[in-house]
């Protein structure tokens, strides 16, 4: 577990670096929305194209891995859609609250489990989270795109909705890159090596921005929809993709890889749909700092259980 801590440890060393520097008079406050718009728009869509386009999947088997990552998704969903009547019932959820604990609950941070795999595992582990990436992005975003519109206090335009999906850099990225392995010829080597330059300098950056947004004085607002969120995403979550997992015969280095994704924090990108949509973007932000601090020490968990089951 100590092997564990350690290499996730530079990870969130450089969130807290983020949320310092944040606090500290030495960068101006302007600044960090333009370095968001910077990952956003650019340095994640590129580290996720490069990722996918020179990852190595030989020796897995993605057949039953992806299979059982969709239905794991899909699962998740379909749970936490189903909670709704009764978190509504017991007055736990908010009408307001409930599009922020869905999308906490069903997002991951998808850079945050590149950057950890890439320190814990080998090449294709970083691969596989890349994959991973490339399969779910798509189906999440339209699941969270029409809950966020459904129980926002304001009336979603769904052209402007899909027109929204439908240009996500990380989906035209994750696109382009699957498209490109189907074509005859490879990436153009210059440009193959600008790409990873650019990506070496996303994850470093985002996680410095990570912290950034993050909001730590709002952990002890005592909101139960707070802690159904990172009940929800930190502990559901893992425990239903590693059964499924499991249950597709998916073992070995493959369960470790896919239960880290699950384990991750959920997404910061889920707190700019909920602010344009009328979602309640305070909570999503408060959900994402608590799931962040706390999965320091369940990711190790989680992970130590999947290679217990991975091992046999």
């Amino acid at each position: 577990m100590f092997a564990i801590f350690e290499s996730i440890l530079p990870i969130f060393l450089l969130i807290v670096a983020g949320n310092a520097l944040r606090r500290l008079p030495l960068i101006d406050d302007a600044t960090w929305p333009g370095l968001e718009q910077l990952c956003y728009w650019f340095l994640y869509p590129a580290l996720l194209f490069i990722t996918i386009a020179n990852a190595d999947f030989s020796g897995l088997e993605l057949n039953a891995m992806l299979a059982a990552l969709m239905v794991a998704v899909a699962a998740m969903i379909a749970v936490v859609l189903a909670l709704w009547p009764l978190l509504k019932r017991t007055g736990a959820v908010a009408h307001s609250q409930y599009s922020s604990v869905f999308q906490t609950a069903i997002r991951w941070n998808g850079f945050m489990a590149l950057a950890i795999a890439q320190k814990l595992f080998p090449p294709e582990g970083g691969a596989v989270v890349a994959l991973v990436m490339a399969t779910i992005i798509i189906p999440i975003n339209i699941a969270s795109v029409f809950v966020v519109a459904r129980f926002a206090d304001n009336a979603a335009s769904w052209p402007k909705v899909f027109g929204d999906v439908g240009r996500n850099p990380l989906i035209l990225a994750a696109g382009a890159a699957v498209l490109l392995r189907f074509m005859p010829f490879g990436l153009y080597e210059p440009l193959n090596e600008t790409l990873d330059l650019v990506g070496r300098a996303a994850l470093g950056m985002g996680l410095l921005t990570i912290g950034a947004g993050l909001k730590p004085g709002d952990l002890f607002s005592g909101n139960l929809a707070l802690w159904i969120a990172v009940f929800l995403k930190l502990a559901i979550f893992p425990l239903l993709l590693m059964t499924i997992v499991l249950a597709f015969g998916v073992t070995g280095p493959a369960l470790n890889y896919l239960a880290l994704c699950a384990a991750v924090p959920t997404a910061m990108n889920g707190y700019l749909l909920a602010r344009q949509l009328g979602g309640d973007a305070p909570l999503y932000a408060t959900v994402t700092t608590m799931q962040t601090v706390l999965a320091f020490f369940t990711i190790p968990i989680v992970l130590m259980i999947a290679a217990q089951l991975a091992s046999g």
